[in-house]
């Protein structure tokens, strides 16, 4: 909402309503607020899948060693595969399989063959283009719910890959050219803050184009969507005093969806 993002992402926002609509797709939006700010992005994925409050890392724990029933584990036990799709997980994590995943696919499960794009391990739209090959695609599959951690909008921001054609993005070696040597992750409090907020822009806009892109290629009449800003960045970007929230949008075909959650009443687009 600060006029420095909103008018430029606004722009991608409405451009993404358009391109829905022309594929039937329809979306609802609101804010929640997020129980961390600037990074330990996990207790904001642990309070989504728990309903819990996670804000620190002993509640993490906690809830990493209960049975607590969560978002997956509800899947799983209706019957869907369950898979988490973490491209900036490069070691084991071994509280995945007490939050109810069949399958955690980290940066080595991946395939990539490109380049690292800063602290990105891959491009979004490659680890979207991964899921549909090796999971989404299979014909004689289960349902699946899958949860994914991308990473091409985490700091610092750049440099940011583009789009390509689907079909090209192939083991991910096109974006080759794209990975420019850039400063390294650490000198990002260095930085001049307006090139910082710049980069974060961009991130954002790439990150939102890629899912839109995605769901216009690969959407259909069971695909839903929902879309979740797990924190605010750092103070560098926002300033201090920031508030929590963020934003969470819901994007399906199917109008059973949006009759569900009327009661909400999110906004449209």
């Amino acid at each position: 909402e600060d006029p420095e993002f909103a008018y430029p992402v606004a722009a991608v926002r409405a451009a993404s309503d358009r391109r829905l609509g022309a594929a039937g797709f329809a979306s609802r939006s609101a804010f929640l607020t997020s129980p961390t700010a600037g990074g330990s992005s996990w207790l904001a994925h642990a309070t989504m899948l728990s309903g819990s409050w996670i804000d620190n890392q002993q509640r993490y724990d906690d809830l990493a060693s209960s049975h607590r029933l969560t978002l997956t584990s509800a899947f799983s036990r209706a019957g869907w595969r369950t898979v988490g799709v973490m491209p900036g997980n490069d070691s084991a994590w071994p509280e995945s399989g007490s939050l109810g995943y069949h399958q955690v696919y980290g940066a080595e499960e991946m395939g990539y063959q490109g380049p690292r794009f800063s602290w990105a391990t891959m491009p979004d739209q490659y680890t979207l283009s991964r899921f549909e090959r090796i999971e989404r695609s299979s014909r004689d599959r289960r349902p699946v719910m899958a949860e994914f951690t991308l990473v091409s909008s985490h700091a610092p921001w750049e440099p940011i890959p583009r789009l390509v054609g689907w079909s090209d993005v192939g083991d991910g070696s096109v974006f080759n050219t794209m990975a420019a040597a850039g400063d390294p992750p650490e000198a990002i409090l260095t930085r001049n803050p307006t090139r910082v907020r710049a980069a974060y822009r961009a991130s954002i806009e790439y990150s939102l184009s890629s899912l839109i892109s995605y769901v216009e290629t690969y959407g259909d009449d069971d695909l839903v969507l929902i879309l979740l800003g797990d924190h605010q960045p750092s103070p560098i970007v926002t300033g201090q005093g920031a508030s929590r929230d963020v934003p969470i949008s819901i994007v399906a075909r199917d109008a059973a969806v949006f009759e569900r959650i009327a009661p909400w009443a999110w906004q449209e687009g």
